[in-house]
């Protein structure tokens, strides 16, 4: 199990450090069954997140090709105030700018192979939405962000982890740690999952939404 994490400028640090530590403990746990990477779109560099300018290197570029996982965070910045003007520091303008990178033609790339899977974790889901990526898709994202996916033709699902086949999707910015043992629990097993969520000591909040069995009753 190979994971490629994306670092785009302004990206938001814990959707990328969870997960990134999650996994890499899985590959402890497993002799080295899991591998995970920091890649961006541009190729190996220095790339600078959105909270306190803190930087963390992507050692390779973003393979479309390469079988396994990508993982999309989102990004970190002021949401701004109801009919603000957005600033350079709001993550609409910081996941629009990702937008005018390579990174949106690699990851419709990435989707279309059928040996690559996708995750996202808070506004990672929204950027791909508004690269056109999700339409009819099952996604969630940070709550704030949930009216968006609706308006770009996703399908909004209010839970922590949504797993929708070869697209899962994490919540907010603590929902990378779910995530990242979801997809732990999922392609290698609950035993190595739950050894990694005890040496964290973390436990996993909600259930993971799959669409399966019945459709329940309006309460």
């Amino acid at each position: 199990m190979h994971v490629q994490i994306v670092l785009f400028d302004g990206f938001d640090p814990l959707d990328v450090v969870a997960p990134f530590e999650v996994l890499h403990a899985g590959r402890t746990a497993t002799g080295g069954a899991v591998s995970v990477e920091l890649v961006s779109a541009e190729g190996p560099r220095e790339v600078t997140g959105g909270t306190g300018g803190l930087t963390l290197r992507a050692t390779a570029a973003l393979d479309p090709g390469r079988p396994g996982w990508v993982l999309v965070p989102g990004a970190s910045g002021r949401i701004g105030e109801p009919g603000e003007e957005a600033g350079e520091d709001t993550v609409p303008v910081l996941l629009g700018r990702a937008l005018t990178t390579p990174l949106p033609e690699l990851m419709r790339a990435a989707m279309a192979h059928p040996e690559v899977m996708v995750a996202t974790v808070c506004g990672g889901s929204a950027l791909l939405a508004m690269a056109g990526l999700l339409e009819g898709r099952r996604a969630t994202t940070h709550h704030l962000g949930m009216d968006l996916l609706d308006a770009t033709g996703a399908r909004a699902v209010d839970a922590r982890v949504v797993d929708d086949g070869d697209l899962v999707s994490g919540a907010g910015v603590t929902s990378g740690l779910d995530l990242g043992l979801h997809l732990l629990d999922r392609e290698i097993g609950p035993r190595v999952a739950h050894a990694v969520e005890e040496l964290f000591a973390h436990e996993r909040r909600g259930i993971v939404w799959r669409a399966r069995g019945p459709e329940p009753v309006a309460f």
